[in-house]
């Protein structure tokens, strides 16, 4: 063989080697591949093991919710019933009401800022006006009154609008505003937030919560735009004080009830389709209601039996339809409601003052013909007993409803909102915000501070009671799944996933935004350096979660006086506790997302000792992110937790444990409602 030939042939040889060894590596880095491909499936298979039947998440914030509603006093007599009477309107509207700044706003005088005056039809004309609920935040309205008084003082009515697009200028609203006019009436045609002219996202209802957050009551915008429309009907010179109605359909037969229970100038009131008591709500979804509808801490005073009653001795037609397609079906809403009230009138020896409607035509959600022209017969009995001329049936007036042009009234271009108030209140939040720099003031301000956010997300001290449900191999790793009973009260699922030989006695608690079954990729990175890892889904997330109406329960827990992020950090405390005890070491937390953080962080800040390390990923930066994001509570139930910017921001939360590490991971810019946007891709840190 020539000298060339056998180069080449050494040549081919060597490169043969070269692509064989090659060949071997990428072959090695595929089947390694295929193998952390397996593992990480397996893992993720493992984390989405359904550990719970997806019906026991409902069935517990039920019952935790039924067992706080308050029932029914037991009274005798009327002097009885009206010393609790008392006591209740004024508690309902202090703990619920008029908190915060809100309790300022009540004190304001109501100035309208009346428009022109139109032609209505025969016999009355439309005034239009504004005014202001609270500062900034301005009302459009109609006034309809008789061009010719047949009475010096004559009846005045409100009528209140629900979730109506059209707002004020809804045809079945205008027809009954004119049908009361004619009857001689003065009534005021108010809008509701959200509609007609105050349509807006920035009105979205569940937006109202940043005001909660600030530490004010955000229903009070509601209370009050009711209550001025009420102070604006009875300033006018012809207004009978004796003889004042409110009416409204769906949210507004909510606001009926509730101006109706707590202010007592109101004398005749028709709520239409707006509420059920919170016993009935819990058990049918759709009934829950808006925020506002369930506002923070009101059931830990009255529940709406209790409002019902409230009504007495006073004229009260409850309205309901027998085929509701919306909400509050006449069979479960309105029998609860008549049970509590019934006997109070009793007391009082007017039995015939509370009245009831069930609606068959046409049966759904409406305040249609057959249901205003019951309004119109309490309106003869109770207003114009006396009046021969009048009776319950409709005055024709569809040829007088006006366009929306028509009746436009206008606001001002800087018209506040749900969250341009909630800005203007968060600007100096939080008060007390000076963390103490100096090492002998820090253990009395922990002490003090930790009380504080204690009381603040309504904390509990809950004990831990574990049942193993299942054990296997995943991979290298044995898991256990868990079933954590917290409080005798709420089944937390956990997965626990450990090397064979765990790494020292630390666990790490992982919990996600997504649920544990997002959290796999971060559950393998700690396993693969040999970390013990347990996996739990809190109230509601992962399998805790709700499956329908998940956002009105949360709304419910608040209205009963507790509060999602104090159950959701009670529990994470519990666990940690029972870890801590079990492996002898405070576990790390690893949460996964703004709302998990903010969750980790409140546990760590109420945990003096059972809670090591913290990493945070994707945190809240601050908690008027929540504002500046105008996010709403549908998105994230624990963010909006009363009062507790008002106390706390992330800097007085981190200086709560400050003798722990933190990691953080990302921001609120990463944040996105379940499902939606791009995964965060910043770059780890730390912040100590």
């Amino acid at each position: 063989m020539g000298r060339g030939v056998s180069v080449l042939v050494a040549a081919i040889a060597g490169g043969s080697l070269l692509f064989s060894a090659a060949h071997q590596r990428a072959a090695g880095k595929e089947k390694e591949a295929a193998s952390q491909d397996q593992a990480v499936k397996e893992v993720s298979d493992a984390l989405d093991r359904h550990l719970l039947d997806s019906i026991i998440p409902l069935e517990e914030v039920q019952a935790f919710i039924s067992s706080h509603i308050p029932p029914m006093p037991e009274v005798r007599t009327v002097g009885e019933w009206e010393q609790y009477a008392q006591r209740a309107r004024a508690q309902a509207l202090e703990r619920a009401v008029f908190r915060g700044e809100a309790a300022r706003w009540r004190e304001l005088p109501t100035r309208p800022v009346w428009g022109d005056t139109i032609a209505g039809g025969p016999g009355y004309r439309i005034k239009k006006l504004r005014y202001e609920a609270v500062p900034g935040l301005w009302i459009p309205a109609l006034l309809y009154e008789p061009t010719v008084y047949k009475e010096q003082k004559v009846p005045v009515s409100l009528a209140v609008n629900g979730h109506e697009p059209k707002g004020k200028f809804a045809d079945y609203k205008q027809i009954r505003c004119i049908n009361q006019a004619k009857r001689g009436m003065i009534v005021l045609n108010m809008e509701y937030l959200g509609m007609g002219e105050l349509t807006g996202p920035d009105f979205d209802h569940g937006r109202m919560n940043q005001i909660d957050l600030c530490g004010t009551s955000g229903v009070a915008t509601f209370y009050l735009a009711m209550s001025r429309g009420l102070d604006i009907l009875l300033a006018h010179e012809h207004a009978d004080a004796a003889r004042v109605a409110v009416q409204g359909l769906s949210g507004g037969g909510w606001q009926t009830i509730t101006i109706s229970a707590f202010d007592t100038r109101v004398t005749l009131t028709n709520p239409v389709a707006g509420y059920s008591s919170l016993q009935t709500r819990v058990r049918y979804g759709p009934d829950l209601g808006d925020s506002e509808q369930n506002p923070v801490d009101l059931e830990t005073v009255v529940d709406y039996s209790q409002m019902t009653a409230l009504l007495a001795p006073r004229a009260a037609l409850l309205t309901y339809n027998f085929k509701d397609n919306c909400c509050f079906k006449a069979d479960h809403a309105l029998p609860p409601l008549v049970g509590a009230a019934e006997p109070i009138y009793q007391l009082y020896g007017k039995p015939n003052h509370l009245r009831t409607h069930v609606n068959h035509d046409p049966g759904n959600h409406n305040y249609g013909l057959d249901n205003r022209q019951q309004f119109y017969g309490m309106l003869k009995d109770f207003f114009f007993p006396s009046r021969s001329d009048l009776n319950a049936t409709e005055i024709p007036s569809e040829k007088e409803v006006k366009t929306a042009d028509e009746l436009r009234v206008g606001v001002p271009a800087d018209n506040l909102n749900f969250n341009s108030l909630a800005r203007k209140l968060a600007a100096p939040l939080p008060h007390d915000s000076t963390i103490p720099t100096e090492p002998a003031e820090r253990p009395s301000w922990l002490e003090r501070r930790r009380a504080l956010l204690r009381e603040t997300v309504h904390a509990h001290t809950w004990a831990l009671a574990e049942m193993a449900v299942g054990a296997e191999k995943v991979g290298p790793w044995n898991e256990t799944d868990y079933w954590l009973r917290i409080g005798g009260l709420w089944t937390v699922p956990a997965t626990e996933l450990a090397p064979a030989t765990p790494k020292g006695n630390r666990t790490v608690i992982v919990l996600a935004d997504g649920g544990r079954v997002k959290a796999a990729d971060e559950v393998m990175r700690l396993l693969k350096k040999g970390e013990r890892v347990l996996a739990v889904d809190l109230f509601y997330f992962g399998e805790s979660k709700i499956r329908l109406h998940s956002d009105l329960f949360a709304i419910a827990v608040s209205s009963v006086g507790e509060r999602p992020l104090g159950i959701e950090s009670s529990q994470l405390a519990a666990i940690a506790r029972w870890v801590h005890k079990k492996h002898g070491a405070p576990p790390r937390i690893v949460a996964i997302g703004p709302r998990s953080s903010l969750i980790a962080l409140v546990a760590a800040g109420l945990e003096a000792t059972a809670i090591g390390e913290i990493d945070l990923q994707q945190p809240l930066d601050t908690l008027k992110d929540v504002i500046k994001k105008n996010m709403t509570l549908e998105q994230a139930p624990e963010l909006f937790c009363f009062g507790l910017l008002e106390r706390f921001d992330v800097p007085q939360l981190f200086a709560l444990a400050r003798l722990r590490r933190f990691v953080e991971t990302g921001s609120l810019d990463d944040f996105r409602p379940e499902g939606k946007g791009p995964k965060s891709k910043a770059k780890r840190g730390s912040k100590h």
